[in-house]
């Protein structure tokens, strides 16, 4: 069966080399695209909410010349989110009380009502470019790196899993890809397999990122990531270890199918930029003058720009799965509550509802935008992170592959 088309055999590069190269694109990607992860988990677990109107200008005072350092804070008094995802604020501020006979009524003014919808437009991020800039502004620069720590410890094995897998699968002779499955669908297959093993081992650790992104401001660094590992345990206690793998099903969904569309078009992709490199050769012919002659900044660029084009088209068709993933680990804190089978039949929240029918009823209740909730977010993460991790990745095998070379030949 012909494999011109497929993985390049790298037998002169050792798995270690390979997870060498895969750790390194895993730092510099988490690193830089962190901040689009935690807005697409603020937009994607944020409710459906109508945008609250300000009060009309007429009926309320002006507080155009406030000091700059007075804060909502100072404004409202006192603000309280239900479960800090409740679009009502309730404002304990200035109140006017009025008496008609033995009745007293206690009624916030004009100013308290304004102050309560800034507080909720400031919790409320309509775009990317938007959360970006109120999640600075609001909570500080770092929390745009919030839960980069698990980050870290997720992508470099799960990278590590992910990328040698795979080139274990498309490379090995004795692989049963090589084998059984046509070239053309062989990327399919090896992505998806090698995507499984890796979303398998670090879910847990996902789910605690997510739990850490979604956590909404007003909190330290330390205090979201002490509250979530309280909020683990008290699940694991509640509903066992099995717990931690919430949501496994739905990155099954995502991860899969993502992973076969990526790895199918960045083979494609990389196939006919090295065509158009190489226009007067035949396709093995191409690829053969590609691994002898090649230099660093061809593959570079062959491997960003296919990665980033792959990255993002798969990326845009499995955002619906991305969205029921989120919303199915960031709900539920009160996870350490006990709920007997009765209740459970009785009452089933959405989010423990089967992923085609938990899609259904977002689609249902917030019809397609709400299944896309976040795609830009994710595009704009996933794209680059696809594009930095697939270069990385690539030239740290180029390099190792140039080093074994100068080993072999006594340099």
């Amino acid at each position: 069966m012909d494999r011109s088309s497929g993985a390049e055999p790298e037998v002169d590069i050792s798995a270690g080399q390979k997870m060498l190269s895969a750790v390194s694109g895993s730092l510099l990607t988490s690193l830089l695209v962190t901040p689009l992860d935690v807005v697409r988990v603020r937009l994607q677990s944020q409710p459906n909410t109508p945008t609250l109107p300000r009060p009309p200008s007429s009926s309320i005072p002006s507080f155009s010349n406030l000091p700059p350092n007075l804060g909502v804070t100072a404004c409202c008094r006192e603000v309280f989110w239900v479960n800090n995802t409740s679009p009502v604020c309730l404002a304990a501020g200035p109140t006017l009380t009025t008496s008609v006979g033995s009745i007293t009524t206690t009624t916030p003014t004009a100013s308290a009502a304004e102050c309560a919808v800034d507080e909720t437009r400031r919790k409320t991020y309509t775009s990317t470019l938007d959360g970006l800039r109120k999640i600075a502004r609001n909570e500080g620069l770092p929390s745009l790196w919030r839960g980069l720590s698990p980050t870290l410890v997720m992508a470099i094995p799960a990278n590590v899993i992910y990328f040698t897998g795979y080139d274990i699968l498309r490379s090995n002779k004795r692989s049963p890809i090589n084998r059984y499955v046509a070239d053309g669908y062989a990327p399919l297959m090896a992505g998806s397999i090698a995507r499984v093993a890796a979303a398998s081992v670090i879910s847990p650790i996902e789910m605690f990122r997510t739990r850490m992104q979604a956590a909404p401001s007003g909190t330290s660094g330390v205090g979201v990531f002490k509250e979530t590992l309280v909020g683990l345990k008290k699940l694991v206690h509640a509903q066992g270890y099995s717990a931690l793998w919430r949501g496994l099903t739905l990155t099954m969904w995502r991860d899969v199918p993502f992973s076969g569309i990526y790895w199918w078009g960045y083979e494609a992709g990389r196939n006919r930029l090295r065509d158009l490199r190489y226009p007067s050769m035949g396709r093995e012919h191409a690829l053969s003058a590609m691994r002898k002659d090649e230099k660093h900044t061809a593959t570079l660029i062959d491997s960003f720009v296919a990665g980033a084009i792959s990255g993002a088209v798969a990326s845009i068709v499995t955002t619906p799965f991305d969205v029921g993933k989120t919303r199915r680990q960031v709900t539920g804190r009160d996870d350490n509550k006990q709920v007997s089978k009765a209740d459970k039949g009785a009452f089933q929240r959405p989010e423990e509802r089967s992923m085609p029918r938990f899609l259904y009823h977002i689609w249902k209740e917030e019809g397609t935008a709400g299944l896309f909730r976040g795609w830009a977010a994710r595009c704009l993460k996933v794209a680059p992170a696809c594009a930095i991790m697939i270069s990385s990745y690539e030239i740290g095998k180029k390099m190792a592959k140039n080093m074994n070379e100068r080993r072999a030949n006594g340099d």
